[in-house]
């Protein structure tokens, strides 16, 4: 994954900010925006879908308004032998995880959780913690999202700087 995959021109940065910013618009709407034909439009978009540039088009939930406003991060440590497949299984379980990363430093996989409360945090790390093959938890609460999980910056970048 350390090499860039798919080249990015600026008409691609230009649909995919529309996307983000309008993500139900048509296709022919985008063509006409854009200022380009209806078939080149989903020719692009077929092509960044295919190489995995865009990986959908769902919704985009707002944990909080849904009534999850605690968000934590957690680092775990796991117990080498059970390996990190078997606890990735394990956290898969719990819907209040919503990310994983194995990750390199003090701990060996990175959470981003949430939870409807203190208290309820305290019940899902413990539902995190009390598989077999994870050795400690690290917790962090978030207290403000300052910059939320975006993407278009780093597409409009890519068109500017290629990697050789």
């Amino acid at each position: 994954m350390g090499e860039q995959t798919v080249q990015l021109d600026p008409l691609d940065a230009r649909l995919i900010s529309l996307l983000a910013a309008e993500p139900r618009i048509g296709v022919l709407e985008l063509s006409r925006r854009l200022a380009v034909a209806r078939g080149t439009v989903q020719a692009r978009l077929d092509k960044l879908i295919a190489r995995g540039a865009i990986k959908g088009f769902g919704p985009e939930v707002a944990p909080a308004a849904i009534g999850f406003g605690v968000t934590s991060f957690v680092t775990l440590e796991i117990i080498q032998r059970y390996g990190h497949d078997a606890v990735a299984e394990h956290l898969a379980e719990i819907p209040e995880v919503l990310e994983a990363h194995t990750i390199t430093g003090g701990g060996d996989i990175l959470c981003r959780i949430v939870a409807r409360s203190n208290a309820d945090l305290q019940r899902v790390i413990d539902q995190i913690v009390g598989y077999a093959g994870i050795g400690r938890a690290h917790t962090i609460i978030a207290l403000a999202e300052l910059i939320p999980y975006r993407t278009v910056p780093l597409v409009r970048s890519a068109t500017n700087t290629r990697i050789a």
